[in-house]
């Protein structure tokens, strides 16, 4: 293996927000977001304060999963340009100070990938072994009881082979056999296309997916389960299964390395992985750990609707005892979940709380990612059945919806037709709820959403302690999240009132002389004598 490149760490502690390119903006008119669009508006995410961006796939595919279900690992699908047009995304991200991260689909292809075509051909062709293929029982049913995320059997019969081949999402998306040493080199291999060409680092859907259990052994039964699952609705039977063999194998953790090494050859790169698991906390601390795997990772744990003090508190602490030297990337909300304000603050959120949620999320341990309109406060959309594009909200109809609500248009301009996402009518419709929150509506308007996000980012960049520093929890409370961040000598108080009641909440020991860091426009908490007045919903960031 060749020296490792420099890394300037850039990641560590930066600010990630996330771009699905069908949704952000239309620039030829045909109703799809594409990348010219996302070029075009490059300045408003830099002017934001964001460090870089993450691209949802804009790869070939024939969009039955809406470009998660790649044809072509190394070109762009028309419908959103060229590669010429990445390229100068690319440069103009580059120019504006962006990191550009891309999201790599490796777990499993498109059925219409020519690896896949080949595959499905014969027993024994070149790629024959590069696809989970696997003979039926005896009386003709799947080999084990393995289920799909998207609805039903994670096997599907061919009558070419006469077998089952596995697909943990949508039958037109197989999964790839990592066992097999020759799809490791060509995954490598088309990962390394994207770094020559300037990428900055990766998004890794489903990142310990990609090992499967080489006897194919059933999961244990779970039942269905009596909590929330952030990752899973509770109406799909997935959740009613232990997931011990079918994802999370120990031979993840060897290709990781091997990609590390891959990404370690190229300076000022990083990967974050997708962590859809029974313990995902505990995955996303082995996974990151020994800096040797990937440099972040995030889980579904704060994409769920919980969000009270005890819940986030008893969180943060076990990811305090088991995280040693991994580094988490936290994410409330992306485009596989209900928005945040919907989803935290109901069908009437309280611009508080999605300001502290902000604030939270800012003074992390770790890298925030923001999903595209939270920082407008956007609501989950209301989709019409005949409107609905996605096919898990078509099977899982009518208790789960999907992930469409999430996925409408960026509103640039509310008094423009579309919300100024372009001229023609989009494949998603804009949500009316959304036009007076418009990027437009809110600019320059001190009180806005908006605002308070650009504020809170471009003062986050000043604080070391909440760039880089460590994390120490305050003792559990049933209303308030406290901690202290501390970075190269500064140590700041973080103070969260998660609850629409007022309190008084006494100042830790050695902090009575605390006083208000200022300018990063968190209100709602006032230093009182030994302790803080919170309001509802209120908040504070402290130093001595």
């Amino acid at each position: 293996m060749s020296n490792k490149a420099p890394n300037n760490g850039w990641w560590r502690g930066g600010v990630i927000y996330q771009i699905y390119p069908r949704s952000y903006q239309d620039s030829n008119g045909d109703g799809i977001g594409d990348l010219p669009g996302i070029t075009a508006r490059l300045d408003y995410i830099a002017g934001l304060g964001a460090d870089g961006i993450w691209l949802s796939p804009f790869f070939k595919s024939p969009m039955k999963d809406f470009g998660y279900d790649v044809s072509d690992y190394r070109d762009v699908d028309p419908m959103f340009g060229s590669l010429d047009d990445f390229r100068a995304l690319v440069a103009r991200a580059h120019e504006l100070g962006l990191k550009v991260m891309i999201d790599q689909v490796l777990s499993h292809t498109s059925d219409q990938h020519p690896w896949f075509v080949e595959s499905r051909a014969s027993r024994d062709n070149a790629k024959a072994d590069w696809y989970v293929w696997a003979d039926a029982k005896d009386d003709g049913n799947p080999p084990n009881n393995w289920l799909s995320i998207f609805g039903g059997s994670a096997w599907q019969w061919d009558t070419g082979r006469l077998q089952y081949y596995m697909h943990n999402f949508l039958t037109s998306q197989p999964d790839l056999n990592f066992h097999n040493p020759a799809v490791q080199q060509a995954i490598l291999d088309d990962v390394c296309f994207w770094l020559d060409l300037g990428v900055d680092g990766y998004r890794l859907d489903t990142a310990n997916f990609y090992f499967h259990d080489r006897e194919l052994r059933s999961n244990p039964p779970r039942g269905m389960p009596q909590g929330e699952d952030p990752a899973v609705d509770k109406v799909n039977p997935y959740g009613w299964q232990w997931h011990q063999f079918d994802k999370s194998q120990p031979e993840n953790l060897v290709f990781l390395q091997r990609l590390r090494a891959l990404l370690d050859e190229y300076p000022d790169t990083t990967m974050v992985g997708e962590i859809g698991d029974d313990d995902g906390l505990g995955r996303m601390a082995q996974y990151t750990s020994g800096g040797d795997k990937l440099h972040m990772a995030y889980c579904f744990d704060l994409l769920g609707s919980q969000k009270s003090a005890t819940f986030l508190h008893a969180l943060f602490s076990r990811f305090l005892d088991i995280v040693g030297d991994g580094w988490p990337c936290w994410a409330l909300s992306n485009h596989d979940c209900v928005r945040l304000a919907t989803r935290w603050g109901g069908p009437n959120p309280d611009p508080r709380l999605l300001r502290l949620a902000a604030a939270l999320q800012m003074s992390l341990r770790g890298s925030p990612c923001i999903y595209q309109g939270d920082e407008l406060g956007l609501p989950e959309a209301e989709i019409a059945y005949e409107d609905l594009q996605d096919p898990f909200g078509l099977t899982m109809w009518p208790k789960f919806k999907g992930r469409d609500g999430c996925r409408t248009p960026m509103p640039w301009d509310g008094a423009q037709a579309h919300a100024g996402f372009g001229p023609a009518k989009p494949w998603l419709p804009v949500s009316p709820a959304h036009l007076p929150l418009a990027v437009e509506q809110q600019a320059g308007v001190a009180a806005s959403q908006l605002e308070y996000y650009t504020q809170l980012l471009h003062w986050r960049r000043q604080q070391p302690a909440l760039l880089q520093g460590g994390m120490t929890l305050l003792p559990a409370h049933e209303q308030v999240l406290a901690y202290v961040r501390e970075q190269d000598g500064q140590r700041v108080l973080c103070v969260f009132n998660f609850s629409d009641q007022a309190l008084q909440w006494a100042l830790p020991e050695g902090w009575a002389q605390a006083q208000p860091l200022p300018g990063s426009g968190l209100a709602g908490a006032r230093l009182q004598g030994g302790h803080v007045e919170l309001e509802p919903w209120g908040g504070l960031f402290a130093t001595l």
